[in-house]
């Protein structure tokens, strides 16, 4: 089994602190938290890390003077998140090695859209090959065939919803942003249109489920992030 790819999230304010590793961790990565510049460097000295979630201005060492270490180091992946709002902040923080910077407040299902192409743009998730046969309670999805079923009886999907629900059982433990689900099912980069298309979609794929077995929920929504596998 692969394990979760390790996220290093460096911010001082405890709720943000935690909403950031939650929202990490449905995701499917390992979050860490660190609560000043300081502990930070600790744990950057300790192993490699996927990605930086970084506050810039952080007690003890400052963000500017990680960002700075990280870049001539280990090179991994940096998303800024910050209050700093200003252009000049923005472009400091990108020419000292910064792949992305978001400001305060923000959009956790942004966040989550953010870091998933900031990783894919780094090529480290893992490519794995998709099982030929997926299973989920009693829904099955032979990939070879491209048929899906329910407790034996196949379901009559689209092309596009049933790219939607072997993306889900592939990865049954992710929550999926709308925007991870229109990048890697369409191929096209998630505007504003994404949200309506996904919803539509979404919620035809979830009516064929429903309708083939009543007493069983196969998708969750999570509010304001996404959708994942139910269990």
């Amino acid at each position: 089994m692969t394990e979760p790819l390790p996220i290093l999230v460096a911010e001082d304010d405890d709720d943000i602190n935690r909403l950031l590793c939650s929202v990490l961790r449905a995701q499917g990565y390992a979050p860490q938290p660190a609560y000043s510049g300081t502990e930070a460097q600790l744990y950057l000295a300790q192993r490699d890390w996927a990605m930086v979630l970084l506050d810039l201005m952080l007690p003890g060492k400052r963000g500017e003077e990680l960002l700075a270490d990280i870049g001539a180091t280990s090179g991994c992946p940096v998303i800024v998140i910050s209050a700093r709002g200003e252009q000049q902040s923005k472009i400091a923080a990108l020419k000292l090695g910064a792949d992305d910077y978001i400001t305060k407040p923000f959009d956790l299902e942004e966040v989550a859209a953010r870091i998933d192409s900031v990783l894919r743009r780094y090529r480290r998730l893992p490519q794995t090959a998709l099982p030929r046969l997926l299973r989920h309670k009693d829904l099955t999805l032979d990939a070879d065939a491209r048929i899906v079923a329910v407790a034996d009886a196949e379901l009559t999907l689209t092309a596009r919803e049933y790219d939607i629900l072997a993306l889900l059982l592939s990865a049954p433990k992710k929550l999926f942003t709308k925007a991870n689900l229109f990048e890697s099912v369409w191929g096209e980069e998630y505007m504003g249109g994404g949200e309506n298309v996904v919803n539509v979609h979404m919620s035809n794929l979830r009516s064929k489920l429903a309708k083939a077995n009543p007493a069983e929920e196969y998708i969750e929504t999570i509010w304001g992030m996404g959708y994942r596998i139910k269990y």
